[in-house]
């Protein structure tokens, strides 16, 4: 069996695509372009390249990128007042905030100054919590969303399955098992101290990884015929790799992404998407 390889960076170009229709729609009514505010604090590097992607992928899209770049010397209450700032600011219609903070940063602190209806990655308490109960106006963090949206945008339905969430994380894991729920599939979440996480894995219809730990899933823990979701992003030798042993896994699964290319592009489409739908939820378009 050879994988179909779920291509995020075609179906993300069909999104920006589309958002680029509705900005200029936009400017031809005369109103303003919808607009993102990236915040980072220090130089990390490759938040400085993930700034960069969005800053293109915006720019595509005929939509307005600021980037707030604090130096590392920064404190607490400094970032916070940025991101109030811009939580006030009419001319702005996302934030994202660019993770990890420098050490002694309470991030929590930090989610708690952005603005819930410009908190276009869905990290603050208010939007978390009405995505846990379905509930009001919310946005889901980008980059489950990016890969629910390519299981859609392909025809593959997780109605009635077994889907095992490997990892627990606050911005992919957890926000991916609800969204699994919420399209009615049987959800089972793993994580470090999971006993035996092979036989989990081996009975999963539909495989989400988002560990960080290189290789981690090998081609022995999949179940033939699943369909993987790889959110890893590892960086080993130089090069970029998931979490899954793509070349031996890609021969058992029925569908895969691959690292790069797969749900890396999939989340700046979904934050692009959300900052639009954040412009039109304020009335600004």
């Amino acid at each position: 069996m050879t994988a179909q390889i779920l291509d995020g960076r075609v179906m993300a170009r069909q999104i920006i695509a589309d958002c680029h229709a509705a900005a200029v729609a936009l400017e031809e009514a005369g109103r303003p372009a919808p607009t993102i505010a990236v915040v980072r604090v220090g130089e990390d590097p490759p938040s400085v390249r993930y700034a960069e992607q969005i800053h293109k992928v915006f720019t595509r899209a005929a939509c307005g990128f600021r980037l707030a770049a604090l130096p590392e010397t920064a404190r607490e209450i400094d970032l916070e007042k940025t991101l109030l700032g811009l939580s006030q600011d009419a001319s702005v219609n996302g934030i994202l905030l660019q993770l990890p903070l420098p050490p002694g940063f309470d991030r929590g602190r930090a989610f708690a100054a952005i603005e819930p209806a410009k908190d276009v990655d869905g990290v603050t308490p208010a939007n978390a919590g009405r995505l846990f109960l379905d509930r009001g106006r919310y946005f889901i963090p980008n980059t489950p969303l990016g890969g629910l949206e390519l299981l859609r945008r392909y025809g593959i339905g997780v109605a009635g399955k077994h889907a095992v969430v490997v990892g627990r994380s606050e911005i992919v894991g957890r926000p991916m098992a609800i969204l699994l729920l919420r399209e009615n599939a049987t959800v089972t979440i793993c994580h470090s101290h999971t006993a035996d996480l092979a036989a989990l894995t081996r009975q999963a219809e539909v495989l989400v990884l988002g560990t960080g730990r290189p290789g981690l899933i090998s081609s022995d823990m999949v179940r033939p015929g699943a369909v993987v979701l790889d959110f890893g992003i590892n960086v080993v030798a130089d090069k970029v790799v998931g979490d899954v042993d793509f070349a031996s896994v890609s021969t058992v699964a029925s569908a895969i992404t691959p690292v790069p290319g797969g749900t890396g592009p999939m989340t700046n489409a979904m934050l692009l998407t959300n900052t639009l739908q954040a412009a039109e939820w304020q009335g600004t378009t």
